[in-house]
């Protein structure tokens, strides 16, 4: 998510009448799970249903099967985060939490957050993004237990945002982590902690990266608490980090493998100011930043112009992957009725049974809509059908809320459950104001 230069006011509502074709746009109703929280980034199903909720201030809520939101945490971290800025705009925090494959037996648990700067880091550096394992043990109430805390992996960070920080095991039982570039001031993968090249081009680092670790190995020779899978593209290569399994990513704002299809990994990719876009990675792919955004080119010292050309090739020689979607930011295209929002949230491919029009598309968010505005939306990317030849890349609609019609904040995250069914994560104001934070159910929308 972006640094704002200006502050949200109260929370108002979501109204979205059309789509870009001017066709009646899709819709879903929402039903709301869960209040009372402060901005809930993410949400993880347990094996009975019940869910797990990640409120970024520093905690980890139970909602039961039932649908209530238990009192009392499951986890309290909030005195092991790096400050956050209570009451105003901020990306540390809790980031994100994952089952471990095999949780029904072992109770594995993984969390990131954002923790206090090391002592091994630069003296003027922000924070440190930390990958951790608990164990969430059976007795009731559920509580994880803070002393089994396991450091897995450590990235400093020079600034207070691009975290990225998203995690999810893929169907090859690995763990894969989306590293931010290191952020600032000024974006454009410019200043303090950035390489000449960009944090996302450079190999050596592991910011503005797609990474891919075995969390049930440890490596004894590399002294890490996981093991590099044989098969990571960088495994063997001298002059590139062995964690990297695909690179050129400026702040993945969620990490989600499709439940079924091809099992593919999809990223939604915060753009700087002129284009947001959902990535499908491969191993060793290139994404382009800070050299692209989107589908177009990137000017690193004037962002908001719109560049001469588009750049095919990296800086190794190997192809530029683009994304499947993107869309206008308004930020950068001010006053443009394709523009849809200002900083793309991303959710999952759709494979419930509750809304059968969504299925196999991928339904996603954006945080705040348009500047000064706290506009946040739920938007879809529709595949392609066979045979045909996207330009430039999936169509993305509005998707119309049509039981809600007055503003639920800014879009934090969504989840999914058991059944593939998915949640809004919302914040009724872009600050960490106690009591915004919201969880809604998404379901069909009442026949018109």
């Amino acid at each position: 998510m972006k640094f704002p230069s200006w502050l949200f006011a109260a929370a108002l509502g979501l109204v979205l009448a059309g789509s870009l074709s001017g066709a009646a746009a899709p819709r879903v109703s929402l039903q709301l799970v869960a209040e009372g929280l402060v901005s809930p980034v993410s949400l993880a199903p347990l094996p009975d249903q019940q869910l797990l909720v990640v409120d970024q201030i520093g905690h980890v809520r139970l909602i039961d099967a039932s649908g209530r939101l238990a009192p009392d945490s499951v986890l309290d971290w909030t005195g092991k985060l790096s400050e956050i800025n209570k009451g105003s705009f901020d990306e540390r925090g809790l980031q994100c939490l994952a089952l471990h494959p095999g949780f029904a037996k072992n109770r594995r648990i993984f969390l990131t957050y954002t923790g206090p700067r090391r002592s091994s880091a630069p003296a003027n550096y922000d924070c440190v993004l930390r990958l951790s394992e608990f164990t969430l043990p059976e007795a009731s109430p559920l509580r994880i237990d803070p002393a089994s805390e396991k450091v897995l992996l450590e990235i400093d960070k020079p600034y207070f945002n691009h975290n990225g920080g998203r995690i999810a095991f893929g169907p090859d039982g690995l763990l894969y982590v989306s590293a931010g570039d290191g952020g600032g001031p000024k974006g454009c993968d410019i200043g303090e902690g950035h390489a000449p090249e960009g944090n996302g081009q450079n190999l050596k680092t592991l910011l503005a990266k797609i990474l891919r670790v075995d969390v049930d190995q440890r490596d004894a020779q590399r002294n890490t608490a996981y093991a590099i899978p044989r098969d990571n593209p960088f495994a063997t290569t001298r002059d590139a980090l062995p964690e990297i399994y695909a690179y050129g990513v400026r702040n993945p704002w969620s990490l989600t493998f499709d439940r079924a299809g091809d099992r593919a990994l999809y990223i939604a990719d915060v753009g700087q100011m002129r284009w947001e876009e959902i990535d499908i990675i491969q191993k060793g792919g290139n994404y382009g930043w800070p050299l692209r955004e989107g589908f177009d080119g990137f000017n690193r010292e004037h962002p908001e112009l719109a560049p001469t050309s588009v750049p095919t090739l990296g800086l190794r020689g190997e192809a530029l992957l683009n994304p499947v979607a993107a869309y206008k930011n308004a930020s950068g295209f001010k006053n443009d009725p394709e523009a849809l929002g200002i900083c793309v949230t991303g959710g999952y491919v759709y494979r419930g049974k509750a809304m059968p029009e969504f299925s196999g598309n991928y339904l996603f968010g954006d945080w705040s809509g348009a500047q000064g505005t706290p506009q946040g939306r739920i938007l879809i990317a529709w595949r392609p059908t066979a045979g045909s030849t996207p330009k430039p890349g999936w169509k993305i609609e509005p998707v119309r809320v049509a039981n809600n019609h007055k503003l639920f904040g800014c879009v934090c995250g969504f989840g999914e459950d058991n059944n593939g069914e998915l949640y809004l994560l919302t914040n009724g104001s872009a600050a960490l104001t106690p009591g915004r934070g919201r969880v809604y159910k998404l379901g069909p929308a009442p026949a018109l």
